[in-house]
């Protein structure tokens, strides 16, 4: 994911110095007399009105060590220390303060995002708002069945006793959060986080500054400050922060900042997970509804002004069905945007000023036969489609991340597949086809993070499919119980009879040619017959 945070510069800079401004955005809701861990949402002085057009509330570290979050970590590790986090009912209690978040923030979630972005108000409610809520109701639907220990399977010997896997929290994890969507890719796996029985630090993007505001300011009013803070910055904080030792961290954005995350990680043995992006592939072959094809790219591709991870990077596509695809992707655009896109509520802007001059260079690639209009001062690219683009050019060579759809002219189905595994592995890959065996070809003849055969985008409104990426585009899954189980650390756990020692003696010297006997026909496993995948 090419998120554009001036974090990316981490991996240009020297170590950095302690910042010497004050720390923004510690984790304390300004507020007296409640305490939000015990009545979540309802902390004096949280009135809940618009958190946009204010100031983070400022926190000078006062620990005697050289790092600024040293204390805030070490607070929240004594917190988890104390087993706070671990029953059933603080996890419910914390979720469903999240849920209030979202319900008593919705407006402010909606402006923040439209600020920072243009962000439609119908796209922000779906992405940040409604699929959020999705995810906190289905592990608030089934967090007691995930808590529960595991039972397995045991052999002769061990029939008397107890096997299992239990679920433990990883301890005080980190999560650190993109612009693109910056409500759902903090609170998603803050959600799993939290159902785990963590301590958590949220680090927002500084890129959307408002919704970043909105966040330190409202979200401590809600949880539990003794176990869940938010740290705001750039790239000094952020540098800063990760020196301190985390039990797991969770970060979201580019390849190049994720390989700095996973060394900042590797240095205390950390494990992580990194969502991170590429480019992904659209095979279109030549019998299919070009209509249907066209609207669902179109949608797929332009949602959120193209700033989205797992949008259509490029479509591969035979010469005869590029032609096919110009006016059915020129009505969809019309249709969706009307004929000015500029003018239209539902399309968004470009984040930054940086992403917009990186944007408007890649319109050189190949010829622009949709769009390409600009407006700098509104940091507004027109939905652009760019034919006949070769892989040398430009937009080729990096993640869009903007609504610039480049079409790669290929011969047939085995030079599209050819063409994608020649590539880094993407995040999300997508074929289009009436015939489900070219479908299942390209499934069956790809690596990717995730498929979608016939549409785009689709795939990770389910909960119940894990989302995430292979080699350059991520590693690790969340959504649903799979970020459960990102932050569950699987204890496998053997509790023996104290009595029944008889079963033992083959195991113990002096060895005999006997004990081994009874040892192999009590421990060994034997193979069944083979099965056959349908």
């Amino acid at each position: 994911m090419e998120t554009g945070s001036s974090f990316q510069q981490l991996g240009k800079q020297q170590p950095l110095e302690p910042p010497k401004q004050q720390l923004l955005g510690y984790g304390k809701c300004s507020t007296t007399g409640s305490d939000p861990g015990k009545e979540p949402g309802k902390a004096a002085g949280c009135s809940g009105s618009s958190g946009i057009g204010k100031g983070p509330v400022p926190m000078v570290c006062s620990t005697p060590c050289g790092n600024p979050y040293a204390g805030l970590v070490s607070h929240l590790r004594a917190s988890w220390l104390s087993g706070k986090t671990r029953p059933m009912e603080y996890r419910v209690a914390q979720l469903e303060a999240l849920g209030r978040f979202l319900d008593d923030k919705k407006q402010e979630i909606l402006e923040a995002t439209e600020l920072d972005m243009g962000k439609p108000s119908f796209e922000a409610f779906f992405s940040e708002i409604l699929l959020c809520k999705n995810e906190l109701n289905v592990t608030l639907n089934n967090l007691c069945s995930w808590m529960k220990d595991e039972h397995v399977d045991k052999n002769l010997v061990m029939q008397l006793d107890s096997a299992f896997i239990r679920k433990d929290p990883y301890g005080v994890v980190l999560i650190i959060a993109p612009w693109n969507y910056p409500i759902h890719l903090f609170l998603v796996p803050l959600i799993g986080a939290i159902a785990a029985g963590n301590c958590a630090i949220i680090k927002p993007s500084e890129i959307s500054k408002n919704t970043e505001r909105l966040v330190a300011e409202t979200l401590s009013c809600y949880l539990d400050s003794d176990c869940f803070a938010v740290v705001t910055g750039g790239v000094p904080e952020t540098t800063r922060l990760l020196e301190n030792k985390f039990d797991y961290i969770f970060f979201t954005g580019s390849p190049p900042v994720g390989r700095i995350v996973m060394t900042a990680a590797a240095k205390h043995l950390t494990p992580v997970t990194l969502e991170l992006g590429g480019k992904n592939p659209c095979y279109v072959s030549d019998t299919c509804d070009v209509t249907n094809v066209a609207r669902r790219v179109a949608w797929g591709r332009f949602f959120n002004a193209g700033q989205t991870c797992i949008a259509p990077d490029y479509l591969l596509c035979t010469l005869e069905m590029q032609e096919k695809l110009m006016p059915a992707l020129r009505e969809a655009i019309t249709e969706f945007f009307g004929p000015n896109p500029r003018e239209s509520p539902d399309f968004g802007r470009i984040v930054s000023d940086k992403q917009f001059q990186r944007l408007r260079a890649l319109l050189g690639s190949g010829r622009v036969a949709i769009g390409g209009q600009t407006d700098e001062a509104e940091r507004y690219i027109a939905p652009t489609v760019l034919a006949d683009v070769l892989p040398s050019d430009p937009a080729m060579q990096e993640e869009v991340f903007g609504p610039i759809l480049p079409i790669v002219v290929i011969a047939n189905m085995d030079e599209a597949i050819d063409f994608i595994n020649a590539r880094p592995r993407p995040l999300a890959l997508y074929a289009f086809s009436c015939d489900s065996k070219i479908v299942n070809q390209v499934l069956e003849r790809t690596s990717s993070g995730g498929f979608c055969g016939n549409d785009t985008l689709m795939h990770v409104t389910l909960t119940s499919l894990p989302f995430g990426g292979v080699g350059n585009s991520g590693l690790g899954k969340y959504h649903g119980k799979f970020t459960f189980d990102t932050f569950s650390l699987h204890r496998g756990c053997l509790h023996r009879n104290m009595g029944l020692e008889t079963l033992n003696t083959p195991r113990y010297p002096p060895y005999t040619q006997q004990k081994l006997g009874l040892l192999t026909t009590t421990f060994e496993v034997k193979r069944r017959g083979t099965c056959t995948l349908l």
